[in-house]
């Protein structure tokens, strides 16, 4: 990858990077209220499941076929995966915050780095026609920057994954050197779950439904830190 592009890649990645994902917490907010993820082992069950359900089947599948439509310029295609990657999130909050989380990064990326097609991309929000959701915003802001497609998925990857952890150290006692222990094995098993998606080629699904209801049971919650 040419440095500039990495450079993009890396800011694009960036935690300060302002689409507000700090916000989130995709339902282990009310995962660790329950009960249900309790110490470090629930947790690493927890994003077991986030990289091979969430990511491996849904927002992976939807970013690789996201970046292939916005490369060639399949509108269509990109707007029809936008819809079904919502549609698969039984979570009304999910919903609306992967397309908040989206909509906030193309226009954010767009704002720094102009180009053509981002302003498309914007262009089909303002209209109704996309959320985006938040895999489909990444796969536009990358292909913008000039990131090839496996390493878009892996850089998304890194920053679902991350996400999750970031908001585990603020709902459960785990420390720094632990939850980072627990990113850093899930992050090598990415490469091989990116080449697994790219060789099923396959179109997004999902099924993890304890996952699902948690989202579902967020907005309930009492007192929360995140609005998902």
């Amino acid at each position: 990858m040419a440095g500039s592009h990495l450079l993009a890649l890396l800011h694009l990645c960036d935690s300060l990077f302002p689409i507000g994902g700090f916000g989130y917490s995709d339902g282990l907010e009310a995962a660790t209220a329950s009960g249900a993820i309790a110490d470090p082992s629930d947790l690493r069950a927890w994003v077991d499941v986030c990289l091979a359900e969430t990511f491996g089947r849904l927002e992976g599948p939807t970013l690789l076929r996201g970046w292939t439509a916005c490369h060639e310029r399949s509108w269509d295609v990109l707007v029809q995966l936008d819809q079904e990657c919502t549609a698969l999130r039984p979570s009304s909050t999910a919903r609306r915050a992967s397309r908040a989380m989206g909509l906030r990064l193309v226009t954010t990326w767009q704002a720094l780095y102009p180009d053509p097609l981002l302003s498309d991309v914007v262009a089909l929000a303002r209209g109704g026609a996309i959320g985006p959701a938040w895999p489909v915003a990444f796969a536009v802001a990358c292909v913008s920057a000039g990131v090839d497609r496996p390493s878009s998925a892996e850089a998304f990857a890194y920053t679902r994954l991350a996400a999750t952890i970031s908001a585990a150290m603020r709902l459960m006692p785990i420390g720094q050197t632990d939850a980072h222990r627990l990113l850093a094995d899930v992050l090598a098993r990415v490469p091989a779950a990116v080449e697994a998606m790219t060789a099923r080629d396959a179109r997004a699904e999902s099924f993890a439904p304890a996952m699902d209801l948690a989202a579902m049971t967020q907005q309930y919650l009492h007192s929360r830190l995140f609005r998902s």
